[in-house]
């Protein structure tokens, strides 16, 4: 069996194990362990078990992750979920479909401060849920935009998967948060749009909300300013210049921190409990990093990155063809894995076709994390999905799935739209660095 065989034997192998159930960390890190003996002996593997568990997660660019992760914590326990939702749904939340709406901003600015889809999913989905449903929301359509909304928290910033993108292809972290802004807001104006279109050709499904009265639409933008001023200072300090993504990372932890402390949400038992959640969060997401280096390195060893780079220059295939098979993969992988699996995976395979397409990785990034968002709401095992049901209760699962087919149109026409046009991810980016 030849090297590059190996390789591919391996990747199937971790695939296979990832889809029994077995948690990719460690899928990924016996695949890694068990080849790179079989290609270098009992030495080789010693020297790599021994020094790429510390090699792999020592660097101080990664102190940024679970000062993100803190600060999503924090900004859980601020109340900020209500909040958001209360101010969007004073505007717009009278018109039909507009609490669905008003979930998708919600979702969109709580996913900014918080970084995670599936928190976004849960946290979201407690405010908006019972709302939709006492003003008679068709329970698909509630259901789906609550799954859908939420992956717009995997990419406005800031996102932990565009940091662990960044760190895996040694990408500006600043620049793959400043590039993700304006499809990140594309995103959440395609799902509305999705929305409106489906409540247009079916009034029924979303009947209206109470208006809002003025005096109360200014007391709820009261209570969301430090939300406001918190994503500013963060992405705006990045921007600007006046903070590396690491200290962007460090102010925002402290900000939601002041915010949860004022808001007298933080008690002693939330503030031992956001403490053990960073704590568990970033634990979980530094053992995955220790298993990818680990197989990563079996990879390189067995030369697979650079024979799918021959295979590629011998085809013939364009760029853009290229990237449609690309594309394809992620899709038909969304279906099984979740997104921060796939990236894990399969970046350090295709990050070297990107460059040798001459791709730019920042906007190859946001392509891929976009991607990664469609496998979260794509059946069979969409992770947002289940989040979703969770949060919503007696829902069956069939009844979610058949509302989120206009939101996985709007995601692949948003895409096509990214890949079409270069400029939506690369023009801000551009103008900052």
């Amino acid at each position: 069996m030849s090297d590059a065989v190996l390789g591919l034997v391996g990747f199937a192998a971790a695939l296979g194990l990832i889809a029994l159930g077995t948690p990719v960390a460690i899928a990924m890190g016996v695949i890694g362990g068990v080849g790179y003996w079989y290609l270098n002996g009992w030495m080789g593997a010693a020297y790599i078990l021994g020094s790429s568990p510390f090699e792999s997660i020592f660097p101080y660019s990664f102190s940024v992750i679970p000062l993100f992760v803190m600060m999503g914590v924090f900004a859980s326990h601020a109340g900020l979920s209500r909040s958001l939702f209360d101010v969007i749904n004073s505007f717009i939340g009278h018109r039909k479909g507009g609490l669905a709406v008003t979930t998708v901003g919600a979702s969109a600015f709580f996913g900014a401060i918080c970084g995670s889809s599936l928190a976004t999913v849960a946290t979201i989905g407690r405010v908006a849920l019972p709302e939709m449903k006492r003003h008679g929301y068709d329970p698909s359509l509630s259901t789906a935009t609550v799954a859908a909304g939420g992956t717009l928290g995997v990419l406005i910033p800031p996102s932990v998967l565009l940091v662990i993108y960044g760190l895996l292809t040694q990408s500006s972290i600043g620049q793959l948060f400043i590039g993700a802004l304006v499809p990140g807001l594309l995103g959440a104006l395609l799902y509305a749009g999705a929305i409106l279109v489906r409540v247009h050709f079916n009034p029924d499904i979303a009947p209206p909300a109470e208006r809002t009265s003025w005096p109360d639409r200014f007391r709820f933008l009261g209570k969301v300013w430090q939300v406001v001023l918190l994503f500013a200072l963060v992405i705006g300090g990045i921007y600007l210049g006046w903070f590396s993504p690491t200290e962007a990372a460090a102010v925002g932890a402290v900000g939601a921190f002041v915010l949860a402390l004022f808001s007298g949400e933080l008690t002693f038992d939330a503030m031992r409990a956001s403490v053990f959640e960073t704590a568990g969060l970033t634990g979980m997401i530094f053992f995955i990093l220790i298993g990818a280096s680990l197989f990563n390195f079996f990879l390189e060893n067995t030369g697979l990155p650079q024979l799918l780079i021959e295979m590629i220059r011998s085809s013939g295939l364009g760029p853009y063809q290229v990237m449609v098979l690309i594309l394809l993969f992620y899709v038909i992988l969304g279906c099984f894995m979740d997104a921060m699996s796939m990236i894990l995976l399969t970046v350090p395979l295709l990050a070297p076709v990107a460059l040798e397409m001459d791709f730019n990785l920042v906007w190859f990034g946001i392509i891929v994390v976009t991607v990664a968002e469609i496998g979260l709401i794509t059946p069979p095992i969409g992770m947002n999905l289940f989040v979703a049901q969770a949060a919503a209760g007696n829902i069956p699962l069939g009844t979610i799935i058949k509302g989120i087919f206009p939101f996985i149109l709007a995601d692949f026409l948003r895409l096509g739209l990214l890949v079409a046009f270069p400029a939506l991810v690369l023009w801000l980016p551009g103008m900052a660095f």
